[in-house]
């Protein structure tokens, strides 16, 4: 289903009645060129545990799972469900997990993905605008925090991340 989803997302979330939610910032990444851009920044590997924040509706958490030992794929819309599990049917190595990542146990969502304690892993992830700082507080601030982490955010936001101090 590969290089099908790229074409397909909007005909998948049509199928299973998903329109997006601007509520949750739902931004949906499709361009294989980028997606594999982004999979390559963050340098997965055979090894690698990826925690990915906001599955949505697979595009990158298929070529995650190719590259990486394991994925931890957290996707808060319920609604995502079904056209999550139709792009990834047949990727074992896929932990999916419904809810709010920031409602989580960190150690404890990494535990029942498979990740031994103070093992480490990789966050890779299309977050929305909204809860960034949110996120990156949370992750730079938890006891085991990710050994890397490659984000795409809104343009406005990595302007923010970037400026100097009282700019």
């Amino acid at each position: 289903m590969g290089a099908a989803i790229d074409e397909s997302i909007g005909s998948l979330l049509r199928v299973h009645g998903v329109r997006l939610k601007k509520s949750l910032g739902q931004n949906f990444l499709g361009d294989p060129v980028w997606l594999n851009r982004i999979v390559a920044a963050a340098g997965v590997a055979a090894t690698d545990t990826v925690l990915e924040i906001g599955a949505g509706a697979g595009s990158l958490t298929r070529p995650l799972a190719q590259a990486a030992q394991r994925v931890l794929a957290v996707e808060i819309d319920g609604r995502l469900l079904p056209v999550l599990r139709a792009v990834l049917a047949g990727l074992a190595n896929v932990h999916l997990h419904h809810g709010d990542i920031l409602e989580q146990d960190l150690g404890q969502l990494l535990a029942a993905a498979g990740l031994e304690a103070g093992a480490p892993y990789k966050v890779v992830a299309n977050i929305p605008y909204y809860i960034t700082a949110p996120i990156l507080r949370m992750l730079l601030e938890a006891p085991q925090p990710p050994a890397l982490l490659v984000l795409t955010v809104q343009y406005e936001v990595a302007q923010r991340l970037a400026a100097g101090p009282e700019t």
